[in-house]
């Protein structure tokens, strides 16, 4: 089944209020709406809840991928009570441990399992081999029915949403559904 670009979009409005910047409550006037106490916050809030709550059967996966492949888990931050909206990790392949300007651009592959519907995205920068599809298979047999969301639909910009770290009109759909670690390997 195809994903399409309304469908992506249903999902990050269902997150993520439109128009609302996320800005503390004392930096907005009285009674203008505050991101925080919106009902897509709070979703998003339970999303991260249930990631927790369902993050052993995440770790099992990235436990049979490093017995592979050069693994970090970027989920971290959701385990210490974040509001992530994906799992996250990288993967380092042999050439990516040579000595580069920024640590952040070391990593060559990068891979993410929303926890708001059932998609994944694998963000590559690397030469052709087997560890895209490697991911891609560990993650479908452990996430039945979660689809990869295509670089033409998930680098769409979502132009009316404000999330942490990425400001209004900057957001896309991938950074809405596997947050910003998602732009932290920048593809070839």
């Amino acid at each position: 089944m195809l994903i399409n670009r309304s469908e992506l979009l249903d999902v990050v409005y269902r997150f993520y209020p439109r128009g609302v910047h996320k800005t503390d409550r004392i930096q907005v006037p009285p009674n203008e709406p505050v991101y925080d106490d919106t009902e897509e916050h709070r979703r998003l809030v339970e999303a991260g809840s249930r990631g927790r709550a369902e993050y052993p059967t995440w770790k099992a996966m990235t436990r049979r991928l490093r017995s592979r492949f050069r693994l970090q888990d970027e989920s971290l931050h959701l385990l210490a009570g974040g509001g992530d909206p994906a799992y996250s990790a990288r993967i380092y392949r042999p050439k990516d441990l040579e000595p580069v300007p920024s640590l952040s651009s070391r990593a060559s592959l990068s891979f993410h399992v929303s926890l708001l519907a059932p998609y994944y995205g694998i963000h590559d920068r690397g030469g052709p081999d087997e560890i895209p599809a490697a991911v891609a298979a560990e993650i479908e047999a452990t996430y039945p029915g979660y689809r990869r969301i295509p670089p033409e639909l998930g680098n769409e910009v979502v132009p009316d949403v404000d999330m942490d770290g990425v400001s209004m009109g900057k957001a896309t759909i991938y950074m809405c559904l596997f947050s910003v670690v998602w732009t932290w390997v920048d593809p070839a």
